[in-house]
């Protein structure tokens, strides 16, 4: 059994309606949703990247069900640990056990801002297993003081804390950071159905699997294709470009050269329902259980139509 979920995209849409997205989400009978949390878009035509802490409050205020959670924050650079277990105690006491943090190794793209370099990535690593640690301890509401290689807490102690302790589910795109997922967290997110992933994670430890799809919902298949290449054309770059540059410029540049054919092959595109569901099912038989689902560009309205319709009843 799969659980179907949405995915915010904060690169796409300013704040109010991405809460707006969240309610409609829940009133199409998506059970669960995932907000990015970016400094900066993918590219510029994207044109958001809204605080998504704040927009998280706005949701636990408008919605009632639905579960919520950051798909995922890097939390050791331009967030401290100290501050990302406050903003997830909080957020997690208003959503009233509705709330998971999300957490990953980050991207170079929001993580250089604060201008203290970008790290390889054993060195991300070690600091997000210290930092989920930190983020666990002070999640007791005791007095913390931890000392890792990398994070440092001094005499911290959390006052709002919600009656539930959030899960902490980790991204895991490739094979060490899969494996790192089932070590530390308590969950995997990833966006790629590739059972490896799957079987590294579960390797270390057990826990719900949410695998992302992305797709461009429109009444036809060459104005989803057009769609997608404008908005999304990251989706069709390798992940080493999407983690490594530093601005939008770097990756528009990065990415030029993705057309309508080379996006179509990344991103499901148009109205065809057996597209949909199969490309959710590749997940499905990758083994995650859960599957939240990215629509690309300013339609959603018609997107949530087609998917109440068409989609969801083939996974209730």
């Amino acid at each position: 059994m799969v659980e179907i979920g949405y995915a915010l995209s904060s690169e796409e849409h300013p704040p109010d309606d991405l809460v707006d997205h969240a309610v409609a989400a829940e009133a199409t009978g998506f059970e669960h949703a995932l907000i990015s949390d970016h400094y900066h878009p993918w590219v510029e035509r994207q044109d958001e990247a809204p605080f998504a802490w704040s927009v998280l409050g706005a949701i636990a205020r408008e919605t009632d069900d639905l579960r919520v959670g950051t798909g995922v924050t890097c939390p050791f650079q331009r967030y401290h640990p100290a501050v990302v277990a406050q903003a997830g105690a909080t957020v997690a006491d208003m959503f009233d056990g509705r709330f998971f943090l999300g957490v990953g190794t980050g991207e170079n793209l929001n993580e250089h801002v604060t201008g203290e370099g970008w790290p390889a990535f054993d060195v991300r690593a070690e600091r997000l297993a210290e930092s989920v640690e930190a983020i666990r301890e002070l999640w007791t509401g005791e007095h913390v003081t931890y000392r890792g290689d990398h994070v440092t807490v001094e005499d911290a102690k959390l006052f709002t804390l919600p009656d539930e302790t959030p899960p902490v589910f980790v991204s895991g795109t490739g094979p060490k950071s899969a494996a790192m997922a089932g070590e530390i967290g308590d969950g995997l997110v990833s966006t790629a159905p590739v059972g490896e992933f799957v079987d590294r994670f579960r390797e270390g430890g057990e826990g719900p699997r949410y695998g992302q799809v992305t797709v461009c919902y429109a009444d036809d298949a060459a104005s989803a294709r057009e769609t997608a290449a404008e908005y999304w054309p990251n989706g069709a770059s390798p992940g080493s470009i999407n983690w490594e540059l530093r601005t939008p410029k770097d990756i528009e540049g990065a990415t030029e050269r993705v057309d309508e054919d080379l996006i179509a092959e990344k991103v499901v595109c148009g109205p065809d329902a057996d597209d949909h569901i199969e490309q959710i099912e590749r997940f499905v038989g990758a083994g995650f259980d859960h599957v939240y689902v990215h629509q690309v560009g300013p339609d959603q309205s018609a997107f949530f139509e087609f998917y109440e319709s068409e989609i969801l009843p083939s996974f209730g």
